[in-house]
């Protein structure tokens, strides 16, 4: 099947990319409002886009309405600094409700049930538990020219890394258990490999389905849920 983009509408050709550019890593977003209050977000629209300085870039899509910008755009555009925390097994429950589209004025770390841990260079919390978290400050914002969809483009001012972790300058990702996101869902990281690979193997591999931890069946999707929004948010 070919289909040419021109004819989907931003809900169809969303559901499209999230299935394609899979798995997508998870940047759990911490900020500061103006007025001092914690907010929470996932966003998988997320990868690193430089090294020197290192930097990050996050796109942030409106809410659920498609015409109110979430808060985490607003506290980044009016703050200029974010912390992206690595998202891990442990705590993807807490990940998957700080999705939901809170009130402004709610503090999300304490509405999902985790703390605030002090970041070293920036007045946005890191969040306690997470293994990673890298501190930021805004480089750019360019916004889409509707003004709702925005690319933030941030420099990694601090690495925060947990101390068991770092080894001769780089980091343990098979002690983490990271999360990333497909399509809608999300998948756990527990295997790692250098090809070659054996022959038999990859067609053994290639050949079965995912295996799903949640219990449900082989053909489900989140993405045709009545909690699923074309916003990334989880809607209740």
């Amino acid at each position: 099947m070919l289909i040419d983009s021109q004819d989907l509408d931003a809900t169809s050709a969303y559901k499209l990319l999230i299935g394609s550019i899979i798995p997508r890593p998870i940047a759990w977003v911490s900020t500061l409002s103006a007025a001092g209050i914690g907010n929470l977000a996932p966003i998988s629209f997320f990868t690193c886009v430089g090294r020197k300085p290192p930097r990050v870039s996050l796109s942030i899509q409106p809410r659920s309405d498609g015409a109110t910008l979430k808060d985490s755009l607003v506290n980044i555009r009016d703050t200029g600094e974010f912390v992206t925390n690595l998202a891990t097994l442990p705590q993807v429950s807490a990940l998957h409700r700080s999705a939901i589209e809170f009130e402004p004025d709610v503090d999300e770390f304490d509405a999902v049930g985790v703390e605030k841990e002090p970041s070293a260079f920036v007045k946005p919390p890191r969040i306690k538990g997470a293994p990673l978290a890298l501190e930021c400050k805004v480089f750019t914002i360019v916004p889409s020219p509707d003004g709702l969809s925005n690319l933030v483009i941030g420099d990694v001012v601090a690495f925060y890394i947990r101390d068991d972790l770092y080894i001769n300058g780089r980091v343990d990702f098979g002690a983490i258990a990271p999360v990333g996101r497909l399509a809608a869902e999300y998948t756990l990281v527990n295997n790692a490999f250098v090809p070659p690979l054996d022959a038999a193997m990859v067609l053994e591999w290639s050949n079965q389905r995912m295996v799903r931890l949640d219990g449900q069946g082989a053909e489900y999707s989140a993405v045709d849920s009545p909690a699923w929004s074309p916003s990334g948010s989880v809607l209740e």
